[in-house]
């Protein structure tokens, strides 16, 4: 059910211009069902020259979600003198250990795209972070059935071997039917991050609109709210209004508060006009 509070604030499906952390100040505690984001980490890209502080938007973020809410993030390292900046890594261990979240799961962004850089000097990075951070004992809202794939023997009858017991010892053979589909798992396949969209493409980092489309089917109700604190191209916002979710969006660019607005005038052409604070 929505906050009551957000409603009286009327900011709910709009983007709202300014810093992260300030702006998040300003929400109410345990409003928001789900975060998904793609915080501008190590300077990878150029953010129209700003940057951000990893651990005040945590401490925030714990405080606006709802018992049970879910953060997902989609991040990765930089790398300098063949060493990595582990900015991932710490972030997890500190939103975990010094701000209170659980670590639900980390899932693999696999990228099906071009070589990329270092592609001669080091392993080829085809992959992203995406840890899902959960606030309370457990998740509030639950459904992968949506994300589901296909099985490779489905609607066969196989048989496998049993499972491992902890002394080293197997279970019994059995023989089963397949099932069509099954749980994907925790490596999550994509294509290009830009999604052959020229509007989306102003924003020099993109992430697939897939990404915030799974999450926001598998954590949040029908009748909840997502919110992305760096909504960027405006994709979680869009795939929210699509799923008939309530959104708010915040950027401290005004030309990606714009870019956001733009394109979910012309992707949600239902939609209520976005009011840019």
């Amino acid at each position: 059910m929505i906050n009551n509070n957000l409603e009286k604030m009327n900011i709910l499906n709009t983007i709202i211009c300014g810093d992260a952390v300030e702006v998040l100040h300003s929400l109410p505690d345990n409003s928001i069902d789900l975060v998904v984001t793609s915080p501008p980490y190590d300077d990878l890209r150029v953010y129209n020259g700003f940057s951000l502080n990893l651990h005040d938007v945590g401490v925030e973020l714990h405080r606006v979600l709802k018992d049970g809410g879910i953060i997902a993030m989609v991040i990765q390292d930089s790398t300098k003198n063949f060493g990595k900046s582990l900015t991932s890594f710490r972030t997890i261990v500190d939103w975990c250990d010094n701000i209170g979240f659980k670590l639900f799961e980390t899932c693999i962004y696999h990228k099906n795209g071009t070589e990329g850089a270092w592609w001669k000097n080091r392993f080829r990075v085809d992959h992203e972070y995406m840890p899902i951070f959960l606030k309370g004992k457990k998740p509030q809202y639950f459904n992968k059935e949506p994300l589901k794939i296909p099985s490779k023997h489905g609607g066969k009858v196989m048989s496998g071997s049993g499972n491992r017991r902890t002394d080293g010892t197997t279970t019994s053979v059995v023989r089963r039917a397949i099932n069509p589909t099954k749980c994907r798992g925790t490596v999550w396949d994509y294509m290009m991050a830009g999604d052959k969209n020229p509007l989306k493409r102003k924003h020099p980092a993109v992430f697939p609109d897939k990404i915030p489309f799974d999450f926001i089917q598998c954590f949040c109700p029908e009748d909840g709210v997502v919110l992305d604190p760096f909504i960027g191209s405006g994709s979680t916002a869009v795939m929210a209004k699509q799923l008939g979710r309530s959104y708010i969006g915040i950027d401290i660019s005004q030309e990606y508060c714009d870019l956001a607005e733009e394109r979910i005038e012309k992707e949600c052409p239902k939609c209520q006009q976005l009011r840019i604070y």
